[in-house]
């Protein structure tokens, strides 16, 4: 068996119980070496850990396979929930698997910023730029979804499309740069939070920040 699942946000206590229980009673545990640090904490001293960097995520998801062919129970741990920005990797697993997966969701940092921010989901697109490969279309998107109006959350990519870059990117466009931004870093942990425009969008942030542009012209929910 193999599972995909989730460990959300990085506070354990955003943690879906499916998910607790899974990690709990899993034979071999997977995943890059940040994201099996933030559950340490669940694993058994029984099970197997196998980490993995970009570098090196093809060799080990082969190796995984073999344990899962093996008839290992085996849990592959995402941060956040595959769904919003995990599928590139969900693909890596399941090419080196031969077959798909079962998938467990998880609580993104998307929700977490969404509830402290206070926008719906309604009138908001998410956008994540977290993935390899030509980015154009994605921006090209973003630059549509601010033109109609809408709320955008967007997950920045270390280093080269981070907070500063994707404010200039929408300005050389032709977005107002008057449109209000806030940045947040490091959610359910250590957090913190800026707040300004696009044209004020200038500061270095961290590779786990997360990033909300406001529409300039707000539904009568979002006032």
């Amino acid at each position: 068996m193999i599972i995909c699942l989730g460990i959300g946000p990085g506070d354990m206590d955003y943690l879906i119980q499916r998910s607790a229980e899974l990690i709990r009673s899993a034979q071999v545990v997977v995943g890059f070496t940040a994201v099996v640090e933030f559950a340490q904490p669940l694993l058994s001293p029984d099970s197997q850990v196998i980490t993995m960097s970009y570098k090196d995520q093809v060799a080990k998801l082969e190796e995984v396979a073999r344990l899962h062919h093996e008839g290992l129970k085996c849990v592959v741990l995402f941060m956040g929930d595959i769904h919003f920005s995990g599928f590139q990797l969900l693909e890596r697993v399941e090419r080196a698997c031969g077959h798909p997966v079962e998938t467990v969701p998880g609580i993104s940092s998307s929700q977490i910023l969404a509830s402290k921010t206070k926008v719906c989901f309604d009138e908001t697109t998410f956008i994540t730029f977290h993935r390899r490969g030509d980015l154009t279309p994605f921006q090209k998107h973003m630059i549509h979804v601010l033109q109609d109006d809408r709320n955008a959350i967007v997950i920045p990519r270390p280093w080269d499309m981070m907070p500063r870059e994707i404010a200039a990117y929408l300005i050389e466009h032709d977005i107002d740069p008057k449109h209000p931004v806030e940045v947040w870093e490091h959610l359910t942990q250590n957090e913190a939070s800026w707040q300004g425009t696009l044209a004020e969008c200038q500061k270095e942030f961290s590779d786990m920040s997360i990033m909300l542009i406001r529409t300039l012209n707000p539904m009568p929910s979002q006032l």
